[in-house]
């Protein structure tokens, strides 16, 4: 992963951030990193469109259309707990169940849950948000998920 962090293009965005506990912010710019690591270094993509939706982190591959929009955000139900969630009416999270069952805790259709004492694994994580991003080139291509 790059070592610079990607500067906040907008200001309630990075409110947000700020808003967050300290150990939970920590994981989520993690998070936000890794993101745009990954758009940067999968092809298709292009520039990520960070903003808010419904109060969450979220980022869209507005310009080129290749994925999905991925959210992320603490979990209201726990200090310590956090998530990234998915377009529910995708078949992202059962695509990355069936991957990576044992990996990862997921939330119905639409979230992978974590805690900031978990140890996360980067490489599956990775793998989940760079078919994220993609979801609607494979859709048009016929490679699914």
């Amino acid at each position: 992963m790059s070592d610079a962090n990607v500067e906040f293009a907008d200001a309630q965005v990075q409110a947000t951030f700020a808003a967050y506990p300290d150990e939970v912010r920590a994981k989520l710019l993690f998070l936000r990193d890794l993101i745009f690591d990954v758009a940067r270094s999968t092809e298709g993509v292009g520039e990520l469109e960070e903003t808010l939706k419904w109060g969450q982190p979220s980022y869209l591959t507005t310009k080129t259309k290749s994925g999905s929009t991925l959210r992320i955000d603490r979990l209201k139900s726990s200090s310590s707990g956090y998530a990234i969630y998915f377009h529910c009416q995708t078949t992202l999270v059962e695509t990355f169940r069936r991957i990576y069952g044992d990996e990862f805790r997921f939330e119905g259709n639409r979230s992978i849950l974590f805690d900031v004492a978990d140890d996360l694994p980067v490489e599956a994580l990775r793998h989940c948000i760079a078919m994220t991003l993609t979801y609607h080139l494979r859709k048009k291509s016929g490679a699914g998920n």
